[in-house]
């Protein structure tokens, strides 16, 4: 038992701030963190929102090396994280993350997004993975193309799959152009300088 109280608290110092928790991905990876990587405050809040029953299922669209589902896996044991990430690499690096951590209520998946079945998810969490795709704006890296008619066609899906979504689904976007959020959601609640954003579908 006191085993298991001592594993689960050194656990937790590693998600007591950006620094300590980057210090598990590979020196490349944390150099991209402050610009493509969520931080811990804004896993932990989003979270909050997110999780509101046990075995609720939630899907970050574009999770990169995990950093939200792994947050939140931790401080919500008792719900599901799905991560979607089109870069094997990224995905790999999450996994191996997952596995120093322990945690099994964590699943990340390689592919497009396109390619998910939304109706398998009760809520989402979305940092603007599509945004790169945008000219000037800062890249992950050179492994997939990137297009303005990309941005446009991510946006068109995952709008009408929102829309398609029952009255109850929770949404919360981070640093969005707000492009994916279809007009039946309603904004409940916005934080640090409105990046932030908790959204609920209410018809």
């Amino acid at each position: 038992m006191l085993k298991k109280i001592y594993i689960k608290n050194a656990k937790a110092k590693l998600f007591e701030t950006d620094t300590i928790f980057n210090s598990l991905y590979p020196i490349d990876i944390q150099a991209l963190a402050k610009r493509h990587w969520t931080p811990i405050d804004v896993a932990k809040t989003a979270a909050d929102f997110l999780a509101i029953e046990p075995n609720t299922k939630i899907l970050d669209i574009g999770s990169g090396v995990g950093k939200f589902c792994l947050t939140a896996a931790f401080f919500h044991p008792k719900n599901l994280f799905f991560g979607i990430e089109q870069r094997k690499k990224l995905v790999d690096i999450a996994k191996q993350t997952q596995l120093k951590l322990g945690l099994e209520n964590v699943c990340f998946i390689e592919g497009n997004v396109m390619e998910i079945n939304f109706s398998e998810y009760h809520h989402f969490y979305f940092y603007n993975s599509f945004f790169e795709n945008i000219a000037g704006t800062e890249k992950i890296d050179d492994e997939v193309s990137y297009s303005l008619q990309k941005f446009n066609s991510y946006n068109i899906f995952l709008y009408k799959q929102l829309q398609k979504k029952p009255v109850g689904t929770r949404l919360v976007t981070f640093h969005s152009l707000e492009n994916e959020v279809p007009s039946n959601f309603m904004l409940v609640e916005a934080k640090m300088d409105n990046l932030l954003k908790f959204w609920i579908k209410t018809i």
